[in-house]
C-alpha cells in the first residue's frame, strides 16, 4: 500500500496557494508543514491529507534527480529494515538509514533509498513497535 507521495515544487507560496484552493474540493488539507530546520534539503515540506494523515506533500529544495518520492506502508519495523537491506542489495543508494523520524511525530520508522534513477523511495511503519 503508498504510504504518501510527494512532488518537489518551484515555489512553496505559489504551489501551496494552488493546492490549497484545488484540494479543498474534495476534503483535502495541510495536515503538516516541515520548516527548513527539519528537512536535509534546507527546504519547506507540506503535508495534505485527510484525517490526521498527510498523504500528498510537495517540496521546494529537493535535490536534483528527487523531484519523485514514494513511501510504501510497513507493518513493522523489521519490513523496514528488511526494505532498506533488499534495495541497497539491489543497486539502490542509501539516503537515510532505518530508524525513527519524530519530527514527523515519535512512532514514523522509515528508511529511504534512491533507485537507479535517483528517486526517492521510502518504506515506513507507523506502529509503536
Amino acid at each position: 500500500m503508498i504510504d504518501h507521495v510527494g512532488f518537489a515544487i518551484s515555489d512553496i507560496a505559489r504551489s501551496d496557494a494552488f493546492y490549497a484552493a484545488a484540494l479543498a474540493p474534495l476534503g483535502i488539507a495541510e495536515i503538516m508543514r516541515v520548516t527548513p530546520e527539519q528537512t536535509d534539503s534546507g527546504g519547506t515540506a507540506i503535508g495534505y491529507g485527510a484525517d490526521d494523515h498527510p498523504f500528498f506533500w510537495i517540496g521546494d529544495k529537493e535535490r536534483v534527480g528527487q523531484g519523485t518520492h514514494v513511501a510504501f506502508t510497513a507493518q513493522s519495523r523489521a519490513q523496514v529494515d528488511a526494505f532498506h537491506a533488499a534495495a541497497l542489495a539491489a543497486g539502490g543508494t542509501d539516503h537515510g538509514a532505518p530508524g525513527i523520524r519524530p519530527h514527523y511525530h515519535p512512532n514514523y520508522y522509515a528508511a529511504f533509498v534512491l533507485d537507479p534513477d535517483g528517486s526517492n523511495i521510502e518504506a515506513v511503519c507507523h506502529r509503536p513497535e
